[in-house]
């Protein structure tokens, strides 16, 4: 009964690649030619460093249709991607051997959460935490809404437009711990920076962080 039920709502809702947007033949949520051709970083380009962050890995870069992707994730209300993402998220960590004790992630704003309907870095720190068996809590709070990164410019002013911006509500989550810190998309990594030193500053040991995808250096 599940089958034919699953099969009816493939023919009114057909499943796409969450990449190249064509119909899917065959099951997953990624096509076999994007998950050959996509732009992955490999080992030389997979892990950055930035302030307060010792290791920051991301799989993809932010280009082509992964940028069309996750624009549809973050704006389209496409919020199953979090599943395909977290594949190439869980792979990327296992092959970076980066381990840790929580997860967290970089919260939305109270009024651009109420706006969107959802915090599309929440549902991907959820997914990995239900995977991987690593707890996954609440470490930081937004305190006001700000320009989007992507509209403030250059490096100096994306990290002026973030400072001051995240708090740790309960820091007896965070004290002695090796925390993941979770996002979409990592440019500067000015987000990923302040929100790390949020948390260093609670008593984290160690923040590393995951992204979907990376600008190219």
């Amino acid at each position: 009964m599940m089958r034919l039920w699953e099969k009816i709502l493939d023919l009114l809702y057909p499943r796409r690649c969450a990449f190249c947007h064509c119909l899917m033949r065959t099951e997953g949520g990624i096509c076999r030619d994007c998950l050959k051709k996509l732009p992955y970083t490999g080992e030389l380009g997979r892990e950055q460093k930035f302030s307060h962050v010792a290791r920051c890995v991301s799989p993809l870069y932010y280009e082509g249709d992964v940028r069309a992707s996750l624009h549809r994730y973050k704006f389209g209300n496409l919020t199953a991607y979090a599943a395909e993402y977290t594949d190439l998220l869980l792979k990327c960590l296992d092959e970076s051997a980066i381990s840790c004790d929580s997860i967290t992630w970089v919260p939305l704003s109270r009024k651009r959460l109420r706006r969107r309907g959802y915090d599309q870095a929440r549902l991907l720190a959820e997914e990995i935490s239900f995977r991987s068996g690593v707890p996954c809590e609440p470490m930081l709070r937004k305190l006001r809404n700000n320009p989007a990164q992507s509209r403030t410019g250059n490096a100096a002013k994306r990290k002026a437009n973030v400072a001051g911006l995240y708090a740790c509500p309960d820091e007896a989550l965070v004290k002695g711990k090796r925390v993941l810190l979770v996002d979409d998309i990592v440019t500067t990594g000015a987000t990923l920076s302040e929100c790390a030193s949020v948390l260093i500053r609670s008593g984290a040991a160690q923040v590393c962080a995951v992204t979907v995808a990376r600008s190219r250096p």
